[in-house]
């Protein structure tokens, strides 16, 4: 008898840890989305180093996003300057969103069978903007390498260069 009060004690107790492995509880919950306006970039200026001198040496022109310029090496800048402008773009999108700003490693310049490089790429803002109104600014200025005998003429890329903007 002792042994079926025993055997019976550990069945009730077996069926008791049965119940409560197979209880089950649940929950709900709603999905939902909201659609941002799509992030946009288009020019508004194209990047101009404007009249630039050189004595047969090598040098650099840097054109910042101010659309300011300083030049290296045998490089003058004359009094009669030309148009200087750094490329700028105005970003659209979401209002009060940021977003990563990637600029081109370089590009060309030809006047005939001539070239020049232009390179480091730079902007203002710097890596993000912020789309205060919806809108920013974006201006670009770079750098443009001028060879030791480089000759006379107006260059100009063949080939645009790409500024993207991607939401953060």
């Amino acid at each position: 008898m002792k042994k079926l009060f025993v055997s019976l004690g550990i069945a009730l107790v077996s069926a008791a840890f049965a119940a409560t492995a197979f209880a089950q509880a649940s929950a709900t919950a709603n999905a939902c989305c909201t659609i941002v306006t799509p992030i946009g970039i288009s020019k508004t200026t194209d990047m101009n180093f404007g009249n630039v001198a050189t004595d047969g040496t090598a040098g650099t022109v840097v054109l910042d996003p101010a659309s300011t310029r300083t030049s290296t090496g045998g490089v003058t800048l004359p009094v009669n300057a030309g148009t200087v402008t750094a490329a700028s773009f105005t970003v659209t999108g979401s209002e009060a969103y940021t977003y990563s700003i990637t600029l081109p490693g370089s590009v060309t310049i030809t006047y005939g069978a001539n070239t020049m490089t232009v390179n480091t790429f730079t902007s203002s803002p710097a890596t993000t903007g912020t789309l205060t109104a919806g809108t920013q600014t974006l201006n670009v200025g770079a750098t443009l390498n001028i060879g030791s005998s480089q000759a006379a003429g107006a260059y100009a890329s063949t080939t645009p260069f790409t500024v993207t903007v991607n939401y953060n």
